[in-house]
Parts: C-alpha cells; structure tokens; sequence
C-alpha cells in the first residue's frame, strides 16, 4: 500500500512538472494559441524592423548634422518619422496588413529617403523616380486590397462585383499618386524648391507611372477576385 502511494504521488508531481512548463512555454496545440503566436511573431517583426529603420536614419541625422549637410539631414529626420507610423499599427486590436507589405513599405523608405534622396539616385538615374511612382501605385493598390479583405466580410464579397473591387484598388492608388504630387508642390513652395525640378512634365510623368502601378494592382486584384 505504501510502495503504491509513492508511486501515485511520483506520477502527480510529474504531472504538475508538465503543466507548469507547458503553461510558461505554449506548445500551441490549438488553432486559437497558433494564431496568437503568428500574431505575435508579426508584431516583433514590425517593432523590430521599425527600430531598425529608426536607429538607421537617427545615425544618418546625426552624422550630417555635425557635418553641417542641411539637405540631408532634414531627409534623415523625415526617416525617422515616417518610419515610426508602422508602430501606430500595434495600437489596432487587428492589423489589416500583412507582413510582406510592412517590409514592402520600409523598402520604400529606404529606396527613397537613404538611395533616393541621400546617395542622389534621384539624380544620378532618370529612371529611379518614375520607377518608385510606379511602385507606389502598385503598393497603395496592394493595401486597398487588404483594407477590403479587413473591412467586407468574407459574406458578403460574393455579393460584390469584381468591377467594383477593381475600381476601388485603382482609385485609392490613384489617390494616393495625386495627393503625394500635392505634397511635392508644397514643399516646393515653403521649403524646398527641388522636388518638381521638371515641372508639369515631370507631374505628369509621376502622375502616369502611379497609376499605371495601380492598374497592375487592380487588374491582379480583378484577376483573383475574392481569394486575395
């Protein structure tokens, strides 16, 4: 009788042992404690590659504040500050945006702040501007698809004409392309005075490439319908 109350005591010290390790390290045999730990993972991705940009540009700022560089500087300040928003993302109870268009976004800053801006690929290659245009139609357009995803519920898309979904990526592109010409021409008028140097012409130019990005956004959307 001894010998077997040692050995039920053994197995339930065992047992406890086992609980408490599963309770401080998750295994996720559940779907539910699954999708918190991708959640997680996503928003120590975020932090993680937002602190990164952060402390990038903070260097850049600072090694050109001391060189006395006012141009550059002030594009490494905007770096920090634009580069912050995505943690504006941890604060909603649901991020609507995958992974790949947050490090989508921070290729963007770095093409255009640190190589476009700071290293002068903007004037070294005719070419970069017009291609980042064009890659911003196409990324805005990739959010809108997203937005739809987060904002109509699986429901009720059927029920919604692909025509519709096609216009409504391709408008908010083409939002996005007219506002950002806005903020160029008011730079230029209270600060700058370099971010139009070709005028209607390059307007123009910039306006096309970024809607031709979000054609191609809205036609793939159109393409795959409701499986995005």
């Amino acid at each position: 009788m001894e010998r077997n109350n040692r050995i039920s005591r053994q197995k339930a010290a065992s047992t406890d042992a086992c609980g408490f390790l599963f309770h401080i390290f998750p295994v996720g045999h559940t779907d539910n404690s699954k999708g918190r730990q991708v959640k997680g993972m996503e928003r120590k991705i975020l932090v993680w590659i937002s602190l990164l940009f952060m402390a990038f540009m903070l260097g850049l700022f600072i090694y050109y504040l001391m060189k006395g560089d006012a141009s550059r500087w002030q594009v490494a300040l905007g770096g920090i500050a634009v580069s912050a928003l995505p943690l504006s993302l941890l604060f909603l109870k649901r991020n609507p945006f995958p992974k790949v268009l947050t490090i989508g976004y921070f290729l963007f800053l770095l093409c255009t702040t640190y190589l476009g801006s700071i290293m002068q690929f903007y004037l070294k290659f005719p070419w970069w501007d017009t291609t980042l245009h064009f890659y911003k139609g196409a990324f805005v357009g990739l959010c809108g698809m997203s937005l739809y995803k987060r904002f109509v519920p699986e429901k009720l898309r059927d029920s919604v004409s692909p025509w519709l979904y096609f216009l409504f990526v391709l408008s908010l592109s083409s939002l996005a392309s007219v506002l950002w010409e806005i903020y160029e021409f008011t730079g230029d008028l209270v600060a700058t005075h370099t971010m139009q140097l070709g005028g209607n012409k390059d307007t123009m130019g910039d306006l096309l490439a970024g809607v031709a990005g979000g054609l191609t956004a809205a036609l793939y959307a159109k393409w795959r319908g409701h499986r995005v």
